[in-house]
């Protein structure tokens, strides 16, 4: 089966290493896969050419796709196209009609739209709900990461709730780090272990880093230490707070890694402090090191993935009084690390990619 998969590019996002891990699944599974990109770029990029063929588009907006794809599918026939992330999955059903191709268009949705562009007014907002009541019809299978993505998409393009699949996203297991590589994570906190708190994520509005920092302020543990993994837009911002609450000397910004797997090891607690998610990744690889879990109860994955508190604390998005007090908590609170590892398995690439087969019909 000739599986490819469309993409933005290959930025070191939530979404892209999602799609990277299933491919590599679908690979091992027998299956031809290859990745077609708006454009070829980004931090995932050179770890797809690898493995996968990887065709690029040289579009740099969304109304450019529908023509290009279609002239892609005309050439390269596959037999089935997984387009994730609005626009693109209202373009690509589109586009193979366009194209006159027959394969089977898979459309998976990775966030909570009506919240990601509630800010873009009430134009953008028809603009993408007719898109999606129109697009979506033309796809044979619909995805999202989420039951609340899925209740969310839903809504928004008004079609019943039966005719979208949730699947969790995959998480892969990773590698063991090197020594060293765990004696530089641990050299960088600056403090010794007992009271680490890491989050791990873009410095974008949606994850509310601040409200973190007015938590992690409150705590009445002067060696505690706060680690950010992860950069943006919002670093300069977030540095400016840390100094304003008088917590920047405690407060360590350790940029992007692709793998933080060493920064969860040796941390004591994860938090996450997003307002909202579509799933949230980085809380499997929390779990997956057997790490303690904080997070907001946010729309929509982590109160699924934590099991409504089962695998760790969830507290009201915005409030950091209660952020602290559950902070405070997981320090103090014996954590079942085994229970943790075991949740983190099911999330595994291999039982995601067999559920993306099986909503497309493949064996």
């Amino acid at each position: 089966m000739r599986i490819q998969t469309l993409l933005p590019d290959l930025r070191g996002g939530g979404a892209e290493r999602v799609n990277l891990d299933l491919a590599h699944e679908f690979a091992r599974a027998g299956h031809e896969v290859a990745f077609v990109l708006m454009q070829a770029r980004g931090e995932l990029l050179d770890e797809a050419k690898a493995a996968f063929p990887v065709h690029d588009l040289g579009c740099t907006r969304a109304r450019q796709v529908p023509r290009a794809l279609a002239r892609h599918l005309r050439r390269h026939r596959p037999d089935a196209l997984l387009a994730a992330m609005w626009p693109l999955t209202v373009v690509a059903p589109l586009a193979v009609r366009l194209s006159r191709h027959r394969c089977k268009v898979l459309v998976s949705e990775h966030n909570t739209l009506s919240v990601q562009y509630r800010e873009h007014g009430m134009w953008h907002r028809m603009a993408m709900r007719g898109s999606m009541a129109v697009g979506y019809r033309f796809a044979q299978c619909r995805v999202g990461v989420s039951a609340g993505v899925v209740a969310d998409i839903s809504a928004l393009s008004r079609m019943g709730q039966v005719a979208f699949n949730v699947v969790h996203n995959p998480v892969a297991p990773r590698p063991k780090p090197s020594e060293l590589a765990r004696r530089d994570a641990d050299a960088l906190w600056s403090g010794p272990p007992g009271a680490r708190f890491v989050t791990v994520g873009s410095m974008k509005a949606q994850k509310n880093h601040p409200l973190l920092l007015r938590a992690f302020a409150r705590l009445d543990r002067p060696d505690a230490r706060l680690m950010f993994v992860g950069d943006g837009a919002g670093r300069n911002a977030l540095l400016a707070l840390a100094r304003e609450l008088g917590v920047a000397d405690r407060v360590i910004l350790a940029g992007f890694h692709s793998d933080p797997t060493p920064f969860y090891q040796t941390a004591d607690v994860f938090v996450l402090c997003s307002d909202y998610e579509g799933f949230g990744n980085v809380i499997v690889e929390a779990l997956a090191q057997g790490l303690p879990v904080v997070s907001t109860d946010c729309p929509s994955g982590p109160a699924e993935i934590l099991e409504n508190g089962r695998f760790g604390r969830l507290v009201p998005v915005g409030d950091a009084p209660a952020l602290a007090q559950a902070m405070e908590a997981a320090l103090n609170a014996p954590a079942d690390r085994e229970a943790l590892i075991r949740r983190a398995a099911d999330f595994a690439p291999e039982i995601a990619a067999q559920r993306y087969l099986n909503v497309l019909g493949i064996s």
